[in-house]
């Protein structure tokens, strides 16, 4: 809870302050460039889950590993606190390697706390799917007006100080997690493994010293795009490697085959989400009438909006799957993801009919209300149900690659995301953007649809 409304908080404010002027205390940076760094940042995010998994599973255990990513994260924004341009990027990176080390390790805490599995295992899962909403929930109501409204720097440093409250938690109360995640994965740690981590910061270090100096000039548009290719062409390789270098069954094969389609799925899908936190959120902040009587709200409060509707509608989603099931009329794994990207289309085209109408002047919020409500329910059909299916999926062997490509689709989607939000500086410009992104997620979802009967054919028994 408390990681998430640091987060959120963060998040909110991000692209905010990077295209705000220089007379406003932002950094002025363009669109086009403010979606890159967005892009780029919130896809790190999530390839750096990766080596945080091994860190832990390896080196340092869950629960250490989820300590030391904490404490990144609040040096990190405490770094993004500090009013010099320089230091902005050093305080993304270490948010990207702090999250890295926490997200996907304190997933794993909780499962260790239910190794008989069952409704207990399936109940604590709830409880924490709540502390994250809740924490994504309040993080913007009180950073927001901090940074909109004061100053950009005492909002992340707000942030910063959520994170402390989590690690303080945690530290007090760790003596209830039993051991869970409080020991490597492997029988001996290896000194190798350490030299390997021991090369990688290194190196890391050495390339951001040089970067920092100016010894090597970068561009974040630039290196967004190449980003993009890299993680297709990977991608693609680990898709090749398993189909014609592997050992796999022809039946688990199939599931490689399902998992490519859900693949191209999720990135088409986190590519329209994840525009939450750039061109929605620029949207809100320029052609959005937030004025309440006297006061004008925040426009990172808008990123509120999502994760209160899924603390709303997460059990009605959840009712609906068993109702149905009982019913015999369960939606296949294909259709879910289908019902998803319609929902996320229709939210779409939503707010490209308010982009449209924006061209004369400000619009009420219910335009994005609205489209926030499409959408959570379109993640609802998406994001637990395909994560939930890759596990089922992935041979046992190679579970961890499989997750891995997960995590790179969903990277590769945030990525795409910001670069989407550089080409919208305008609300008719925007208007065009959300039209192409409903067709492509509408054209993703009738695809889907006709390969519905196949891909439960190549589940092979998988519900």
């Amino acid at each position: 809870m408390w990681e998430r409304c640091s987060f959120y908080g963060m998040r909110g404010l991000l692209v905010l302050f990077m295209k705000a002027t220089l007379e406003k205390g932002g950094l002025e940076f363009s669109i086009p460039m403010a979606g890159a760094i967005y892009g780029l940042y919130t896809g790190a995010v999530y390839l750096a889950a990766l080596p945080g998994g091994w860190v832990a599973d390896r080196l340092l255990g869950a629960q250490r590993a989820v300590f030391c990513g904490g404490t990144l994260i609040a040096c990190g924004q405490f770094t993004l606190a500090i009013p010099r341009k320089d230091t902005f990027f050093l305080g993304l990176l270490l948010v990207v390697i702090g999250t890295g080390l926490l997200k996907p390790n304190i997933s794993a805490i909780v499962g260790k706390l239910y190794p008989e599995g069952g409704a207990r295992r399936d109940a604590g899962f709830t409880i924490f799917y709540m502390g994250i909403n809740i924490g994504s929930f309040v993080g913007p109501l009180v950073c927001g007006p901090l940074g909109e409204k004061i100053n950009w720097h005492l909002g992340f440093a707000a942030a910063g100080l959520g994170m402390i409250g989590g690690l303080v938690q945690f530290a007090l109360m760790r003596r209830h997690l039993h051991g869970a995640g409080g020991r490597p994965e492997v029988v001996s740690v290896s000194k190798s493994d350490w030299r390997l981590l021991g090369g990688a910061l290194a190196t890391l270090s050495l390339l951001v010293a040089l970067i920092w100096g100016g010894v090597i000039p970068v561009n974040p548009l630039q290196v967004a795009n190449a980003a993009k290719w890299v993680i297709v062409a990977l991608a693609v390789f680990t898709f090749l490697r398993l189909f014609f270098f592997s050992d796999l069954s022809g039946v688990e094969k199939q599931r490689i085959g399902v998992v490519a389609v859900l693949f191209v799925a999720a990135v088409t899908f986190f590519a329209g989400l994840e525009q939450a936190g750039s061109s929605l959120n620029l949207f809100a902040d320029q052609y959005t009438n937030r004025v309440l009587g006297s006061y004008e709200m925040p426009a990172s409060w808008f990123q509120a909006v999502n994760p209160l509707f899924v603390v709303l509608l997460g059990p009605v989603a959840a009712g609906l799957w068993v109702a149905l099931s009982k019913r015999g009329r369960e939606l296949s794994l294909g259709m879910k993801f289908a019902v998803g990207l319609l929902l996320l289309a229709g939210g779409y085209v939503v707010i490209a009919v308010g982009a449209q109408r924006a061209i004369a002047g400000p619009v009420w919020p219910v335009w994005l209300l609205f489209m926030y409500l499409l959408h959570t329910m379109g993640e609802l059909c998406v994001s637990p149900v395909g994560l939930s299916s890759i596990t089922k999926l992935a041979p046992a062997r190679i579970v961890g690659q499989i997750m891995g490509l997960w995590f790179m689709a969903t990277a590769l989607g945030n990525l795409m995301a910001g670069l989407i939000a550089g080409e919208s500086t305008s609300p008719r410009q925007m208007s065009h953007q959300f039209w192409w992104v409903a067709l492509a997620a509408s054209g993703i979802a009738i695809l889907l649809m006709f390969m519905a009967k196949s891909m439960r054919r190549w589940m092979a028994g998988i519900n």
